[in-house]
This record gives C-alpha cells, structure tokens and sequence, in this order.
C-alpha cells in the first residue's frame, strides 16, 4: 500500500508555496501557470464535436478492455467445462458489485473536479482529488478483504454448488486482491478524461488490454492454470493501467501530495455526489444479482447463456457505456462555468448518438448471431437465449442507454439522489416483480421481464433529465465563449 500511494502522491509534486498560500476556502481563481493547458476545454468549442471525441475515445479504450474480457470468456468456453463458464457468471456478480462501488466514488470525483475546473478553481481542485483518491485506495482495499474472506458464503448464496462453487470461490479471491488497483486505474483514468486528455485516457486503458491478452493465453492455456490463470493475468492488467495512468496524469499537475486539513472539505463536497453514485451503482449489479439467481433454477446451461450475453454486451454497447462516461466531464466543467444551453446540447446530442449506436449494434448483431453462436459454441437453452438477445432484446438496451445519460446529467449536475432513485426503481420495481412472473415461463421469460424495466424507467428517467436541464438557474448566465 505505501508503495502504491507515494507512486500515485509523489512529493516531488508538491505545488509549493503559491499552492500553499491559495485561499482554497475562497471563491476566487487561484494562478495558473501559464504553461499549463487550459484544464476547462469544453467550456468553449462545438458541442458536438466533444461529445464524440470523447465517446469515441473512451469507446476504443473501453471495446478494447471488454474484448479481452469476452476474448477471455472464449478461452474458458473452449475448454469444453460448463462449470468454468457458469463460475465466471456467479463470480462476475460478486465482482459488478465491488466495481460498482468504484464507479460511483469515480463519478462523484469527476463531477466535482470537473465543476472547479469549469469555475477556474484548479489549486482546489487538486488538493481534492488528491485527498478523496487516497480516501478510495482504503475503502477498496477494505472491500476486497472482506470479499475475499466471505467469497465462498456469498457464492453460495446466489445458488453455486459444487464443483461451481469451488471454481468461482478460487476467481473471486484472486480478483478482489487487486480490487484496490481497479479503484485507482478507474480514478486516475476519470481525472484524463476530467482534464479532457481523451486520447491518453484511452491509450491507458489499452494498455491494460493488451496486457491482459496476452497474459490470458500464456496462463490459461500455455501453463494450464484455466480460471486461476485468468485471475491472475486481470491482476496484472489492473497494476499496468495504474502505472500508465500515472505517467500520463503527471504532465497535467491535477495530483498532489494529500493534505490531512482537506480530507473533511474534499469528502464532505465529493461525497455529496459519490455517495448516492454508489448507491445508483449499486443498484445495477443487485438486479443482475437477481437475474442471475433466477436463471440458476434452470441450471448450468442457462447462466452460461447469461454470461455469453454478459459478455457481449459491453463490447457491443462500449460506445454507449463510453458516452455517459465521458461527456460528464462537458456537464460539469459547463455547469460550473454557468454556460446552462451548452448543458442541454450535450444531454440532446448524447441521445442522438445512444440512438445511432444500438441501431448499428442491432443490425450487427442481428446479421452476425449465427456466427456468435459459432465462436461461443453454447448448447441447449443457452444458445436459444443467444439467439432471442440477438433477434429482438438488443432494442432494450437504447432505453438503459437514456437511463445511463440521464444518471450522468443528475450527476453532474448535482442531483445524484435523482440518478439513485430512478437506478434503485429499475433494479427493484422494474427487475424483481417482472423477472419473477417471467420466470414462470423459463429462461426467455426472465429475459423479456429485464426488458420491460429497462423501457418503463429509461423513458421516465430522460423525460425527467429534461426537465432538470431546462429548470437550471439561467438568471445570471455568464457570457458565451466560442
């Protein structure tokens, strides 16, 4: 740990005396040096233009991460053991959860630096940032103890048994060693996109893809260590990410060495976002947990074809998951410059993208199915869902797509408890009672109850996003720069 941290906090990097002396309890501006690149760029410039640079980005950054996940997920297929791939399912729902809590502490971390940024406040920024990423590093590495202690219990618990059990117990022990690391990769990478540094904030996470890959077909097939060697090598990839994101933060000076007299203000501010972002988070992986026990009283087959869907899903939707991502940092550094119609552009303009990308995906997906089930070789029931999520269940995900932008305007726009409501309403109301009567008519049942939620609460959650966009203060806007 205290490796890691004086990596991340080098005190080489102190700011010296002028950072010292800035009156960060002051609303005024603290000197920028001169050389430094202007960290609030999306307070000017096209819309547009920013909302698919940095989707675009962050999409090759995060295709390329879910490809070696789903390359991984192939390897295991191709050992020709259901009990493998059903153990990735059950360890994969343990996992969503403690990346989930890591997401929501890098969504309030963003949309705080990004709103000082946007106000010009940048020695405020820094110290924050520096002050909650050491707040984050602690409270993973708690998580992942604690995971790593109850791993079997919690597994078991989703309904694994046997020979499942013990192969999902083995994953998840290993990955949540690492759980730390995936905290700080997800933070440094958050601080890029922040300072809007897209382009390295993507070459980091491929890094970590390349790394992984190569790592998976050494390990699990060259040495013979199957799930065991795709722990390790995810291990591996976490440590690269964290390292190259450090090198490229460091030539935007937004780190510090932390300040134990910031600690309250940076939590007190960051947590007022990160803390329902947790719970908003949270909320996704409890209705996959769910999902994935209702799938369990069909047996293997059926979680196996669960996972394949699992698996395809982020690499078909990457530029969708990318997008509410990314064009935070655009919320909130306009938010905070008072620049409220540039807000609106961006919500208008990531829904028309979210829309243009599940129709491609559809239609690629609807094209490519039999060649899907091809490369994945799944048998019985779980080719027949393969095959339903390709024909029709692909249109849902535009709906979660409007629910996901629209939890990132809440966000950043200082209404995360709207973004918690509306996450918690699909996870419970539009998950649990749908799942439950479809599940009365098997695996495919499940599935279509999914769907229905997705639809009733990503309409409602973007009509709302609307509301709060065009009900921002606009009585004393600033001036509009171009």
């Amino acid at each position: 740990m205290a490796v890691l941290t004086s990596m991340i906090f080098s005190p080489k990097k102190r700011f010296g005396r002028q950072a010292d002396a800035a009156d960060v309890s002051s609303e005024q501006a603290p000197v920028i040096d001169p050389q430094e690149t202007n960290p609030a760029r999306f307070t000017h410039g096209d819309i547009r233009r920013h909302v698919f640079v940095m989707a675009s980005t962050g999409a090759i950054g995060l295709m390329a991460v879910f490809a070696v996940d789903l390359l991984n997920f192939y390897y295991i297929s191709h050992l020709h053991d259901p009990n493998l791939t059903a153990a990735i399912g059950f360890a994969g729902s343990i996992s969503y959860i403690q990346i989930a809590l890591s997401i929501g502490m890098t969504i309030g971390l963003g949309a705080t630096i990004g709103r000082l940024l946007g106000a010009g406040r940048l020695v405020r920024a820094r110290y924050y940032a520096s002050c909650f990423i050491a707040f984050m590093f602690c409270i993973s590495a708690a998580l992942g103890v604690v995971t790593l202690i109850f791993a079997y219990d919690l597994l078991a618990a989703l309904g694994a048994r046997g020979e499942v059990l013990r192969q999902a117990t083995t994953y998840l022990r290993i990955t949540s060693f690492g759980l730390p690391l995936v905290c700080l990769g997800m933070a440094q990478s958050a601080l890029l996109r922040t300072t809007g540094d897209a382009r390295r904030s993507m070459q980091v996470s491929l890094i970590g893809a390349v790394v992984s890959a190569l790592l998976d077909l050494i390990l699990i097939f060259g040495f013979n260590l199957a799930l065991v060697g795709a722990a390790i090598s995810t291990i591996i990839s976490r440590f690269a990410v964290v390292t190259a994101a450090y090198l490229s933060l460091r030539r935007h000076r937004i780190l510090t060495w932390p300040r134990m007299e910031f600690f309250s203000a940076s939590l007190k501010e960051v947590g007022a976002v990160a803390l329902p972002a947790v719970a908003t988070n949270i909320a996704t992986p409890f209705g996959g947990v769910f999902v994935t026990h209702a799938m369990a009283r069909f047996g293997a087959e059926a979680i196996s074809g669960q996972t394949t869907i699992d698996r395809i899903i982020p690499v078909a939707f990457a530029f969708v998951f990318a997008l509410t991502g990314s064009v935070g940092p655009i919320v909130s550094q306009n938010y905070g410059a008072q620049y409220y119609h540039r807000v609106r552009e961006t919500l208008v303009a990531s829904l028309k993208m979210t829309m243009v990308c599940v129709i491609i995906t559809w239609i690629t997906l609807y094209v490519f199915q039999n060649e899907i089930v091809t490369i994945f070789a799944p048998k019985g029931v779980a080719l027949d869902i393969v095959h339903l999520f390709c024909d029709y269940l692909v249109a849902s995900y535009f709906f979660l797509g409007l629910l996901f932008v629209s939890n990132t305007i809440f966000n950043n726009l200082s209404r995360p408890l709207f973004s918690t409501g509306f996450n918690w309403g699909r996870a419970t109301l539009g998950t649990i009672p749908l799942v439950w009567i479809g599940a009365h008519w098997g695996p495919f049942g499940i599935l279509y109850g999914q769907a229905v939620g997705m639809i009733i609460f990503g309409s409602v959650a973007v009509l709302t996003a609307f509301w709060v966009v065009n009900h921002l203060d606009h009585a004393t806007p600033r001036k509009t720069l171009r």
